[in-house]
């Protein structure tokens, strides 16, 4: 009988516990938030006399606005103390507002939900600096490339199945209990797993914290932007997440208007998004073999918009649904025609993981050890604006009759000049 082999750094307490906290850190996140976008859209959106698309928007943006706001914070509180301690406060942190949500679907108040929404991103943001920080203080340099190959590829698969679970239960009989339910137990499994991540010794426990968030904000930036090195990672993984939003937020649009297809082909390329992604990072540690170089960044930046470009092109020979009868995934993958936008999702989500993973690796490993968490603190700030950058480019060209296809296309040109710029590293 064959034995399935776990891999050395899953089965270590320097990591384990530090991966389980993460993975159902971000279950939680995107249970919570899928199910109350999905619930604004179908229903409290209509009882409160409000725009759905608005508020939709409106959530996401919630969801984001804490890491502009309280990063400068979050990475001086992860220098200063026992990061090990400051995780287990988070999760506690976690418990309670899931608990407060709880109670928001009770009275099925969009309101209160949407404000329990900006607590998560406030928890999230918090949690983001002393995660990354931890990987760099318990691992082996050698193991730094696959510390993030697994936390990247297990976030992704998290946000895939809170995603789906949140849509799923949602609009279902007692679904609001469900996700209360769901979300407390899942709480409470982060935060006894985060009990057995090791002491960690502050990084820097003289440091006077500064309260003006946006004066240690801009020192932040301006003390990383000395590093070159360092902060072209920033940049490149930011533009990442400016690729990544762009897509996940309009696989909804893309298939309903472009393909005429139902919910179940958007399911299908958030499965393809996350899977490529998992199978990009794991590519990425056994080609570079523990090394922390970005040998392989620029060929899969090229190869992101390589198949970004042939999306565009694609989708002119797609079979879609006619009328008003919208096409269901299985009869989408009957047609050849329809593997090919699948396959391009997947190669550039396998190229993302390939490009995403030696950027954090190197991040860590060339930061300063006495203000790592204010430079993963400074690169989720960047990260932050570089999303909105993202959501406002994509409504200006939504306003400017772009079709999803064309905002693929002008995202694959563009991406070609990151690669260029990132053969600088």
């Amino acid at each position: 009988m064959c034995k399935i082999q776990i891999p050395e750094l899953l089965r270590t307490r320097r990591f384990l516990p530090l991966f389980i906290t993460q993975f159902f850190g971000a279950f939680n996140d995107n249970l919570f938030k899928n199910a109350l976008v999905i619930l604004i859209a179908y229903r409290l959106a209509t009882e409160s006399g409000a725009n759905a698309q608005i508020m939709v928007t409106l959530a996401a943006a919630l969801f984001m606005l804490p890491y502009l706001l309280f990063s400068a914070t979050a990475g001086q509180l992860a220098d200063k103390y026992d990061r090990s301690r400051l995780a287990r406060i988070t999760k506690i942190w976690e418990i309670a507002i899931v608990i407060i949500a709880a109670c928001g679907f009770y009275l099925s108040n969009m309101y209160f939900l949407l404000l329990v929404l900006f607590c998560l991103g406030v928890q999230a943001t918090f949690f983001g600096p002393i995660k990354f920080a931890l990987l760099p203080q318990h691992l082996r340099e050698d193991e730094l490339v696959a510390g993030n190959a697994y936390i990247n590829a297990g976030s992704f698969l998290a946000i895939l199945l809170g995603t789906i679970t949140g849509g799923l239960l949602i609009l279902s009989e007692n679904g609001n209990h469900l996700i209360a339910l769901g979300m407390i137990a899942t709480a409470v499994t982060g935060y006894l797993a985060s009990r057995f991540i090791p002491y960690a010794p502050p990084a820097m426990p003289e440091l006077k914290i500064r309260w003006n968030i946006a004066a240690v904000t801009w020192a932040m930036v301006a003390h990383d932007r000395k590093n070159k090195r360092v902060f072209r990672c920033i940049l490149g993984i930011s533009w990442f997440w400016l690729v990544g939003a762009t897509f996940l937020s309009q696989f909804p649009t893309y298939a309903k208007d472009v393909i005429h297809a139902d919910e179940a082909v958007v399911t299908l390329f958030l499965t393809m998004f996350s899977i490529g992604i998992g199978i990009g990072s794991f590519l990425c540690n056994l080609l570079l073999k523990g090394q922390i170089k970005s040998t392989f960044v620029p060929y899969a930046a090229l190869g992101l918009s390589a198949f970004t470009i042939d999306v565009f092109f694609a989708s002119a020979h797609v079979v879609s649904g006619q009328g008003d009868s919208l096409i269901h995934v299985w009869e989408f993958l009957r047609y050849p025609q329809n593997w090919r936008v699948t396959a391009d999702l997947l190669m550039i989500s396998v190229c993302a993981g390939l490009y995403i993973v030696p950027l954090y690796a190197i991040m860590q490993h060339d930061s300063d050890p006495e203000s790592r968490a204010r430079t993963i603190a400074t690169n989720n700030i960047v990260n932050a604006l570089f999303m909105v950058g993202a959501g406002v480019a994509t409504m200006a060209m939504f306003a400017a009759s772009f079709t999803v296809p064309q905002v693929f296309l002008a995202i694959g040109v563009a991406n070609a000049a990151v690669a260029a710029y990132i053969m600088k590293l």
